[in-house]
């Protein structure tokens, strides 16, 4: 039987990305005690003010169909939220409301991108855009970003990397997996290459709460003269602790959502209005629980970097924002693949490999803030152990 020419490019693009965390679900379900610091799925319980209202609403009828576009309530929520953010007017006509930050890059790729076309993108990157581009049949055009120098872009490499053939930059801040976040001046500079383009810019902003020291949160979206060409997507997923309820968005011009709409509509039509009430409720109000969580992953990371510093081949930087941190097992001579096989079954500790997120992030295990200061320590007193070891 022939199958479409999609399927044999997002061959091996899923979850094989995931082998070292499927493996350590294994041995853990044979019984043996694993420390998982391999998926960014947040331990804090989510406010329960956000549950109450989506039990509320659905026990009020909110079962039906939903709006294409998302019902009203979470739109105009949005549409305060970013009014609050950029300081001007967004108007709801700006949003479509999506199942998850994955469903809206989706959505955004295939609304920008045609077969041949290049993707721009800092490597490391999330480990999920190489399909996501191959999907909407674009070219993935990696600009290998400098661990040293903190994982940032910098406008003169985008610069040249910059083909006839470039739609599209692909960013993230706060990144995942590398913890940086691009300053209003860098975004700024960033920007204007695009413009000088003519290049989409698609902005990952799930992270966007999550900000730490002197860092502080930009968007391209924030930027008038950028707003026209700037795709945000985002969810609650990490900023309130709710992966599961699947609540995501794409913010952009109203005419880039106005030809969208029939690509997410030909996904979805609509989602649980329930849920999208519960979103727009959680947008709307502020949770202390939010900001233990967000102390507790600061905490963390801190807790992480310092338990290596005495180490003489492993080290880790703490992050600007996100919940990750990356570790450099550089000096060991192994690959993060290798590294992060051997983590796991010599020392019972699930990591990502760097290489999960592209070439720029070999050498280095992706770690996941999402397990106690106690746990945190201990995983890197083995990490430490390991490397002296190898």
């Amino acid at each position: 039987m022939k199958f479409a020419k999609v399927t044999a490019r997002l061959g091996g693009l899923g979850s094989d990305k995931w082998a070292v965390h499927i493996e350590g679900r294994r041995r853990a379900a044979l019984g043996e005690p694993m420390i998982f610091l391999s998926i960014g799925e947040p331990d804090a319980p989510p406010p329960a003010a956000i549950l109450d209202e989506a039990t509320r609403q659905m026990h009020a009828g909110r079962l039906g169909y939903a709006e294409g576009r998302g019902e009203a309530s979470v739109r105009h929520a949005l549409a305060r939220l970013y009014t609050r953010q950029t300081g001007r007017a967004i108007d709801e006509s700006q949003f479509i409301y999506l199942p998850g930050t994955q469903s809206a890059l989706y959505a955004a790729m295939m609304a920008v991108v045609d077969e041949g076309d290049e993707v721009l993108v800092a490597d490391p990157y999330y480990a999920t855009y190489e399909g996501i581009i191959a999907a909407a049949g674009g070219i993935k055009a990696p600009i290998r970003v400098d661990p040293d120098h903190g994982f940032h872009l910098k406008a003169a490499d985008l610069e040249k990397a910059i083909t006839p053939k470039s739609r599209v930059l692909l960013m993230n801040t706060p990144s995942n997996p590398t913890g940086a976040v691009f300053t209003r001046s860098e975004i700024e500079k960033i920007g204007k290459i695009c413009e000088r383009h003519d290049l989409w810019i698609i902005s990952d902003e799930v992270y966007a709460t999550m900000t730490y020291g002197n860092s502080v949160f930009s968007s391209p979206f924030d930027i008038p003269e950028l707003e026209k060409r700037t795709v945000v997507v985002s969810s609650i997923s990490k900023s309130h602790a709710l992966p599961g309820l699947r609540a995501g968005w794409i913010a952009a011009s109203a005419e880039f959502c106005n030809r969208c709409i029939p690509v997410t509509e030909t996904m979805l039509f609509g989602s649980q209005p329930f849920i999208e009430d519960a979103a727009a409720f959680a947008l709307d109000n502020h949770f202390p629980e939010i900001d233990a969580m967000k102390r507790a992953y600061e905490q963390r990371a801190r807790a992480l970097v310092k338990s290596l510093e005495g180490s003489k081949t492993v080290s880790a930087r703490m992050p600007e924002g996100g919940m990750f941190v990356m570790v450099d097992v550089r000096k060991t001579g192994l690959s993060g693949e290798d590294f992060a096989r051997r983590l796991l079954a010599e020392e019972n500790v699930v990591t990502m490999p760097g290489e999960s997120f592209g070439a720029g992030g070999s050498g280095h295990l992706r770690v996941a803030l999402t397990v106690g200061v106690e746990e945190i320590t201990e995983a890197s007193r083995r990490i430490a152990r390991l490397a002296e070891r190898i």
